[in-house]
């Protein structure tokens, strides 16, 4: 059986619904198991970005790439700080309906964790913030990766999801985390995957309601725009 892993790097974009679910999930992990999360970046504008359309740094302000390279700032100071900043934002996103996206929700937020504000606009200031954002998403893709959530295990084996809109607790968060792990015995297993219902792509539109309502962007999930029921969602 192979043995639980120490710690992991969580590759998210706060425009991901499943990553955020995901990463509530992790975050039970971690409190049962003490595993060590490392957050790290991706970014769902860029890699499904339509050919003619610029590049989310070439704009001078972009819904997750922005989002990331205040992550970036907060990360210097400390793991547990951007891991507050991803949740919360996570959180105002993908369950009250809000858009972190804005750079004043964005203050608000870090305000409201006791952060300062202008951390806002100094993250897009320092150049340093895209290069680290940019490293981290080089590192997906140069792995084959398109999308979060990707785990990246110590022995350097990175893993797509799992992918879930209801995190499991306790006992069961621990059970599917080993069960991932166990995946990483099998380096040619390459896709084990559930084929999604009519009731599924319903329960998943009504999971993913306020991050519709919310988001400000189409999205595109390999070149092609993804929709449920009147809906459509990023992946």
């Amino acid at each position: 059986m192979t043995s639980r892993p120490v710690s992991v790097d969580f590759h998210f974009d706060v425009m991901c619904p499943y990553a955020y679910q995901t990463s509530r999930w992790i975050r039970e992990v971690r409190e049962l198991t003490g595993l060590a999360v490392n957050w790290r970046f991706f970014s769902l504008e860029e890699i499904n970005r339509q050919e003619g359309k610029k590049h989310p740094w070439e704009r001078e302000w972009s819904y997750g790439w922005s989002m990331m390279r205040i992550g970036a700032l907060l990360r210097r100071q400390s793991m547990a700080d951007v891991d507050a900043w991803y949740e919360r934002a996570g959180r105002a996103l993908h369950v009250e309906g809000h858009k972190p996206h804005q750079k004043s929700v964005a203050r608000h937020l870090l305000s409201e964790l006791g952060f300062d504000p202008g951390l806002v606009d100094r993250a897009i200031a320092d150049p340093t913030t895209h290069d680290e954002v940019m490293a981290d998403h080089q590192r997906v893709v140069d792995a084959g990766g398109y999308g979060v959530p990707t785990l990246y295990f110590p022995d350097g084996q990175c893993l797509f999801g799992p992918v879930l809109i209801d995190p499991p607790t306790g006992d069961a968060a621990v059970r599917l985390w080993d069960a991932v792990v166990a995946w990483t015995e099998f380096p040619h297993l390459y896709e084990l995957q559930r084929p999604k219902t009519p009731a599924d792509e319903q329960c998943i539109a009504e999971t993913f309601r306020p991050y519709l309502e919310a988001r400000d962007w189409v999205s595109i999930n390999r070149g092609k725009v993804i929709t449920i029921g009147d809906q459509k969602h990023e992946r």
